[in-house]
């Protein structure tokens, strides 16, 4: 039996990693991203000491442009491997990680006294500073939506499962799928974390949820729904 269509719909270079990760564990994965980063100007509030950097996505590093030259002496708090890995391609040496989310990786400063910079996308979570945690934020990219192609529709026509990674890539999809007259009946979701799925809404085939918010949980998942 042919295996459903798989998508993959977050914007580059992410989709390319999503679908090299597929392709060893032996799913070939179509990257449509229907969204494009571009970065946003920043500058440092003047006077301002900070303590380290608070990143939840690889591209507050890959799009901090300038700026993050006056930055590379401060401790970098990354959401996860992946983002870790673009401090030190960035040029940072102090790099921690965590994992399930951003939220967790501030909890684990609780009762340190630390003044963050946040460098985020224009639409970002909401944060809970812990005690003794101050942060700064500053926008140093933004996503733009783009529209969903006439091939990609075509593709889910006969239904399929769709990787979400992303709270707005979930509301965006579903709206482009009633834009272009695509039965979400059809389609399956596989779902980074509970709140994305939660953003995708009701009405599709199915909804599954990685084990962990990380992608290689989400392509095991992907692989679970393919047998």
């Amino acid at each position: 039996m042919s295996r459903p269509p798989i998508v993959a719909i977050r914007p580059e270079p992410g989709c390319s990693a999503t679908q090299e990760n597929a392709a060893a564990a032996g799913l070939t994965v179509i990257a449509e991203p229907l969204f494009e980063i571009r970065p946003c100007p920043w500058s440092l509030p003047e006077g301002a000491v900070f303590d380290g950097l608070l990143i939840g996505s690889a591209n507050a590093l890959r799009y901090g442009g300038e700026g993050l030259a006056a930055l590379r002496h401060l401790s970098v708090y990354a959401v996860g491997a992946a983002t870790a890995q673009a401090a030190y391609a960035a040029g940072f040496n102090r790099v921690e990680s965590g994992a399930g989310g951003l939220q967790n990786v501030l909890d684990t400063l609780a009762g340190e006294e630390r003044h963050l910079l946040r460098l985020t996308g224009r639409q970002h979570t909401t944060l809970f500073c812990p005690s003794g945690i101050r942060i700064t934020e500053r926008v140093a990219y933004e996503s733009r939506a783009l529209p969903m192609p006439a091939s990609l529709a075509r593709h889910l026509e006969q239904g399929g499962i769709v990787m979400l990674h992303s709270g707005v890539a979930a509301h965006h999809f579903r709206a482009e799928c009633e834009r272009c007259e695509v039965d979400i009946g059809k389609l399956h979701i596989a779902a980074l974390a509970p709140r994305i799925a939660a953003a995708a809404g009701e009405g599709w085939a199915g909804c599954a949820i990685a084990d962990s918010p990380d992608d290689a949980a989400l392509v095991a998942l992907v692989r679970q729904l393919c047998e």
